[in-house]
């Protein structure tokens, strides 16, 4: 079994998290993120053919010619985990489910996922289909800034209409329909070769978490492994504000040293700024330790922007990012110009 905690790319807490591993259902958060941003109209009707009505495994129950919204394939594909549900959405989007995971791997790739490979929308057992938990847990972070995904998965009892007639839905979310306080999604899966598989979104206080447990031997367990861990991690773990930390820490620095820079036959004085702070937040439970490099010597011309240094943030001796120290405007070369203004300045003191 593997298992992994975290929030925005960041490992918290962990086991094998980096192991390749087949993923199950849980693929349908990848499905389901590339229909919501490939279909423009999610009134559109759907109407299934055979390939959707004879997909094996867990099912919505689709039949040959039923008629139905692609917002209510996108429900019985994350509440009722509907493989037939899966296969329509992704013929309706790219044609077949061979283009449609291309269109997942694209994505997958685009998330810089390096582990992560897709072969069906649905995630039935195939060798060449796989992720880590790491990675699916960075899937579903990104997932769940989709406002409808993230209502989809929170949702534990639903509504849909096939052919004009209503279907209840039940999430398959043991811990979403068990009311554990904070649990809001995201995705169950279970083949085989993969084992019980929980995704599972929590906020609890100001600490919001992604946890992926995957190949766990029953429903049971999967639940009851989320839990542990969850429950760790709040008893345990504390959120740091870094980027308010990293700005206090450059703007005392740079008060202290942006006057210890020396420019040779520069015009002006250095002016500096910080690169993109990636991280706003870390759940840590160790400590935070900010360092900071730079040169001391530059020889003009210096354009804008030119990386002059850098601030490392480490959280227990561990590099949890590198922002780049840069000049904030362009300092041009002393001409003759200059050295006889600086003269005439001179003598006339």
């Amino acid at each position: 079994m593997s298992y992994m905690i975290g929030i925005h790319g960041l490992s918290i807490y962990g086991k094998d998290e980096n192991k390749q591993t087949a993923m199950a259902s849980t693929t349908k958060i990848m499905t389901a993120i590339v229909v919501l941003e490939n279909c423009k109209d999610l009134s559109e009707i759907v109407t299934i053919d055979s390939k959707a009505a004879g997909t094996g495994g867990s099912r919505l129950g689709l039949k040959k010619d039923d008629k139905i919204t692609v917002e209510g394939l996108l429900y019985g594909l994350l509440m009722r985990s509907g493989n037939d549900a899966a296969v329509a959405l992704a013929e309706y989007i790219a044609g077949s489910k061979e283009e449609f995971a291309k269109l997942m791997n694209n994505k997958a790739h685009e998330l810089g996922l390096k582990n992560t490979n897709f072969v069906t929308p649905h995630g039935l057992d195939d060798p060449k289909h796989y992720t880590t938990a790491y990675e699916l847990a960075q899937i579903a972070d990104y997932a769940l800034e989709n406002d409808k995904f993230a209502q989809i998965v929170k949702t534990q009892y639903a509504t849909i209409n096939i052919n004009g007639y209503s279907k209840e839905l039940k999430n398959t979310n043991e811990l979403l329909l068990g009311n554990i306080e904070g649990v809001y999604g995201v995705k169950t899966g279970f083949t085989n070769n993969a084992g019980r598989c929980l995704v599972t979104a929590v906020k609890r206080k100001n600490m919001d978490l992604i946890i992926v447990v995957l190949g766990a031997d029953t429903r049971k367990d999967r639940a009851k492994d989320s839990l542990k861990l969850i429950d760790y991690i709040y008893q345990n773990y504390r959120v740091e504000n870094i980027e308010e930390q990293i700005q206090k820490q450059f703007d005392l620095w740079n008060e202290i040293n942006k006057n210890r820079i020396y420019i040779y036959k520069g015009t002006k004085s250095i002016e500096l700024e910080l690169g993109k702070i990636k991280y706003e937040k870390i759940i840590t439970n160790k400590q935070i330790t900010i360092e900071i490099n730079s040169l001391n010597y530059l020889e003009a011309p210096v354009e804008k922007g030119t990386v002059i240094g850098n601030l490392i943030v480490k959280n227990g001796g561990e590099i949890v990012e590198t922002i780049d120290i840069k000049t904030a405007h362009e300092i041009r070369r002393k001409g003759i110009f200059d050295y006889l203004e600086m003269f005439a300045k001179i003598i006339t003191q």
